[in-house]
């Protein structure tokens, strides 16, 4: 500690992340989470991986998943992530780029962390559709979001 610090009383620690106990805790707060029935898969610093079943009611005319339901997957990845090394956080940008149809019976995303500095972490996500077993690559986003003070 330098002797400023001494001098005018104590440095805070930086934030930390959650814990996946805290996180789940925020998530069944989170009324659309619970809506969409999402489950965090797994958990550990920087990355986090989370699922959504496919009913018929996340789906658009043509039977695929809904985009909304696949930048709800991407964001919530990225900002899952981010939350398990810098605590709350809010998702200032993301970009998802929709490549291919979402069937099957479940969807998946992974979220990792790219950079945490100051108050902004940088992170990407895959979304992936499951059908019989098979996995398709969906959907991938690049996000940044926000540390809350």
């Amino acid at each position: 500690m330098s002797q400023a610090a001494k001098i005018a009383g104590s440095v805070a620690p930086p934030p930390a992340g959650m814990t996946r106990d805290e996180l789940e805790a925020v998530i069944a707060q989170t009324a659309f989470a619970s809506l969409v029935g999402a489950r965090l898969d797994s958990f550990a610093p920087g990355s986090v991986s989370l699922s959504v079943p496919l009913w018929p009611e996340l789906t658009m005319h043509l039977g695929n998943a809904h985009g909304a339901v696949l930048g709800f997957l991407a964001d919530s990845a990225c900002a899952w992530a981010a939350a398990s090394v810098a605590g709350q956080v809010v998702t200032a940008e993301y970009k998802l780029n929709l490549l291919a149809p979402g069937v099957g019976e479940l969807l998946h995303a992974q979220g990792d962390v790219l950079k945490s500095s100051g108050r902004v972490v940088t992170c990407r996500a895959d979304v992936f559709a499951f059908a019989s077993g098979r996995r398709s690559l969906i959907a991938t986003a690049l996000a940044t979001l926000m540390k809350v003070p």
